[in-house]
Parts: structure tokens; sequence; C-alpha cells
């Protein structure tokens, strides 16, 4: 009789992602999220926006850096105490670990089951991180000290604002773990991208790829945003044809020249 076999003692965990380095994020957050996702949709990527999401903060500033997740699960009480929230790293606060192992350019993503019932965290953690070098803040559910974090220069996105307590309804339950945030998949070491209109989500494997290709497609869309204004009808302009991608090339040759009205 054969014996079962032996139980895993070890749970396989995916390859970590590529590493994004500094250069390549610098030259994304100076994409719009619109040639974005536009080309992350060409190359296969429906859905990478964080929809329902808006910014905490008074002053828009674009960035990218790579997701450090947090996961929460529903509270319980015999488990969420305050009494639990130690001044020491503890399994019972992995918030407070998370926050300490923000490295410079790390984008804190929280998944929050979508709950905005209680404040993922506050001005204190989110302040800690900023000093610590993350480029941004993310939830999908809400804030506390609204006020406070309007006036920082630094992106802070969620659904929204409320006193309540964290520990009231959500538990740290793990860290830099594959999560869902609003309802799309984020693993660690994916690139956030944030500008004034959304925050998108790219697969670090594609990031170096998505930066040549967003370079590209913003600068040939302003151009045919010029001809636009201009008076021209969009058949054959947007999308671009071959005659209107070879006139943009003769137009960059050129110098860039002013484009004249055409009525």
């Amino acid at each position: 009789m054969k014996r079962p076999p032996a139980p895993l003692t070890d749970i396989p965990r995916l390859t970590p992602a590529p590493h994004v380095p500094d250069s390549v994020l610098d030259r994304l957050a100076k994409a719009t999220s619109g040639s974005l996702t536009t080309q992350l949709y060409i190359k296969g990527i429906r859905q990478p926006v964080l929809h329902g999401l808006k910014p905490l903060n008074r002053k828009i500033k674009p960035f990218a850096g790579r997701a450090y997740t947090m996961r929460f699960i529903p509270a319980r009480e015999d488990v969420d105490k305050y009494n639990n929230l130690t001044t020491a790293p503890s399994a019972e606060n992995l918030q407070w670990v998370g926050v300490e192992q923000i490295e410079p350019g790390h984008v804190l993503v929280i998944d929050s089951n979508q709950d905005g019932r209680a404040a993922s965290m506050g001005n204190m953690l989110i302040t800690r991180m900023m000093k610590r070098g993350a480029r941004a803040v993310i939830t999908d559910g809400t804030f506390r000290d609204g006020t406070e974090l309007s006036m920082m220069d630094f992106p802070i996105w969620s659904t929204g604002v409320t006193a309540t307590t964290r520990l009231s309804y959500h538990h740290v339950a793990d860290l830099n773990v594959p999560i869902g945030c609003a309802g799309v998949a984020v693993y660690p070491g994916d690139v956030i991208h944030g500008d004034g209109d959304n925050i998108t989500v790219i697969p670090a494997h594609m990031a170096e790829e998505m930066a040549n290709l967003c370079e590209k497609r913003d600068d040939i869309e302003a151009y045919l945003a010029l001809r636009v204004q201009a008076g021209e009808a969009l058949w054959g302009l947007y999308p671009p044809s071959e005659q209107t991608r070879e006139q943009y090339r003769v137009w960059v040759e050129a110098g860039r020249p002013p484009i004249e009205p055409t009525e």
C-alpha cells in the first residue's frame, strides 16, 4: 500500500518581478495616463486603472514608483485591539512593519477590500513613509486626517476621508504580496503611475517598453492636437494614417514650426 505524499512544507511563490530602475520610473512619470492605458490595451492589458480613486492632496504631482503592497482582511474583535499597536515589530501590528520597510521609489498600495468605513491609515504613518522616500500612498478605502493630508506635497489617493480608526474594520494580514486594489491586480514591484486623472498599474516587465512607446505617442498626439486646434477634421488625422505620420516626421525635422489655421 502506497503511502500518501508528504504534505508540502512551503507554499510555492511566484518569481519576483524584475526591478524597474529609477531612470525608467522618471520617464514614465512624464507619460499621460491616456497614452499608458492605450498602449497597455494594445499589448493586451485591458483595464489597468484603479477606478473610483481621487487625490486628497490639493497639488497634483505626477509620479511613477514600484508597488509595495499591504493586504487587509476584516477586523476581528479578539485580535484588533488598541493595545496591539505595539511600539516594536510585531505580527499583531504589521502596518507599522510595512511603513518601516518602505524604501525610496516605493508606492504603498493598500487593499482595503474597497471598504471605506474605517481609515486605512492617517497623517502620522503617511508622513513617515514620505520621509523614507515613498513616491505615493494609495488605498481603495479611505484615509483619516484629510485636512493635513490635503496640504502635503505628496500624492495621496483614496475614495475619501473618515476619522474612524482602522482597527474598527481592518486587520493588516500580509505585506508585499499580490493584492487587488479597486478591482485591479497589483503585484509587488509593478509600476504605479499617477497623474491628474488616474492611477494606472503597469506590469514591471513592461515598464521600459511602455516608457518608449508613451514618449513617442505623447509627442505625436501633441502634434495632432495642434492640427485639430487649427481646424482640421479627424479623418486620417486621429488615429494618424501613414501619411499623417510622415507629415509628423517632416514637421519634427523642420524644427516643429507653428501650424497655421485651416479656416
